[in-house]
């Protein structure tokens, strides 16, 4: 499962010899640009490498339908496809179960709160915004996706989860780490989604934390893999 594709995924998924044929489905935290635009270059990718098993697209029920236009508008008409794409809506707080052994829970966050004032003039807008918690093997992954406070760190504080994965862009790593003090059973914490000018600031303030937090906390990079 790919989450997100913004701008330039087909190009990173390349750069990192990921065979598209592996990606069975992409599942969507919000549509910002930067999580959702590489969508119709990616289907063109899969297209052009002669795929031809489905590929199935996760999506909240209110945004199913701007994906759909989407793809139409970019002219991916379903009759000139040589794969289908299947749409598998999840509602908010819902256990979203995909295989015995593979499942994820999304709960609304507040990253598009801000833009609540202008519901009266744009109706139709979907303000969905999703963290998630997945669940593999007996093994739990929160990934807060785009967060609007430090609150939204703490959706999932009853789970103990065995890795923690948080942007750092929309809040300050120091918050995210006075945070994870809170859920301090986790085992590893992964910071992400943040520019390289973010990466002195954030490397000096891990390179000062306690020990037991230093070896739990990381930044993470491009092409990083991990078994948990």
């Amino acid at each position: 499962m790919l989450v997100d594709a913004g701008d330039g995924i087909s190009h990173a998924l390349m750069n990192s010899r990921i065979n598209f044929e592996t990606i069975n489905g992409i599942l969507f935290s919000h549509l910002h640009p930067d999580h959702f635009s590489g969508l119709p270059a990616l289907i063109v990718q899969m297209k052009m490498m002669n795929r031809n098993k489905p590929l199935d697209i996760f999506i909240h029920e209110s945004l199913k339908a701007v994906v759909e236009e989407f793809l139409l508008r970019s002219y991916l008409l379903p009759k000139r496809m040589e794969f289908e794409i299947h749409y598998k809506t999840f509602a908010d707080d819902e256990r979203f179960i995909i295989t015995e052994e593979f499942s994820f829970l999304a709960r609304k966050n507040s990253h598009l709160g801000n833009l609540e004032k202008f519901k009266d003039k744009y109706p139709s807008l979907s303000l969905y915004s999703a963290s998630f918690l997945f669940e593999a093997w007996n093994k739990k992954v929160i990934y807060t996706s785009d967060v609007g406070s430090e609150d939204d760190l703490l959706l999932f504080r009853e789970y103990v989860p065995d890795i923690f994965i948080s942007e750092a862009t929309h809040i300050s790593p120091l918050a995210i780490i006075n945070k994870i003090i809170i859920i301090n059973p986790c085992k590893k914490v992964y910071l992400t989604h943040y520019s390289d000018e973010d990466i002195p600031a954030i490397s000096e303030i891990l390179a000062n934390l306690p020990s037991d937090l230093k070896e739990k906390v990381k930044l993470a990079i491009d092409d990083l893999s991990l078994e948990i």
